[in-house]
C-alpha cells in the first residue's frame, strides 16, 4: 500500500478510536481515502470472439467501492474503450457470451494488467484489476 494510502487510512482509523468506533463506519473511511487518492489514470478494455450479448464494465461513476457500471448491448467486436478512473477505483469489464470463447483484458499504460478466456466470463468476474495508483 503506498504511503498516501496508508496515511489516509492510519489517520481515518485513529479519529474513529477518538470518537468511538460507532461514529464512524467503513464507508466513512473509504470517502476518506479516495478523497486523499483523488488522481486518476486510464485504462482500455478489450473484448474479442464472438456471440457476446452485452458488456458491462467500470465506467468510472460512483464511489470506490461502489463503482457505478455501464452496459453495451450487443457490441460489435473487438470491441474497445477507454476509460478514466480515479483514486483507488478498480478496473473492471464482463463480456456475457451465448457460449462461445471470449477474451477480455484491460491494459494500462500499454500493458496488459489483467487478461481472461472463456465461454461465459460473466460467471467467472471477468477481467478485474486493482487501480495502479494503490499499489
Amino acid at each position: 500500500m503506498n504511503r498516501t494510502i496508508r496515511s489516509a487510512v492510519i489517520s481515518v482509523a485513529l479519529t474513529c478510536l477518538a470518537l468511538g468506533v460507532s461514529a464512524c463506519s467503513d464507508e466513512d473511511a473509504v470517502d476518506a481515502v479516495d478523497k486523499v487518492v483523488d488522481q486518476t489514470y486510464e485504462v482500455t478494455y478489450e473484448v474479442t470472439g464472438k456471440d457476446v450479448e452485452s458488456i458491462e464494465f467500470n465506467g468510472g461513476g460512483g464511489k470506490a467501492m461502489d463503482p457505478k457500471t455501464e452496459t453495451v448491448e450487443k457490441p460489435a467486436l473487438p470491441w474497445k474503450k477507454t476509460v478514466t478512473l480515479r483514486g483507488i477505483m478498480p478496473s473492471a469489464v464482463a463480456p456475457v457470451s451465448t457460449g462461445s470463447e471470449v477474451t477480455c483484458k484491460i491494459v494500462h499504460k500499454g500493458k496488459v494488467i489483467a487478461e481472461e478466456k472463456g465461454e461465459s466470463l460473466i460467471n467467472e468476474g471477468g477481467c478485474v484489476a486493482e487501480s495502479p495508483i494503490g499499489g
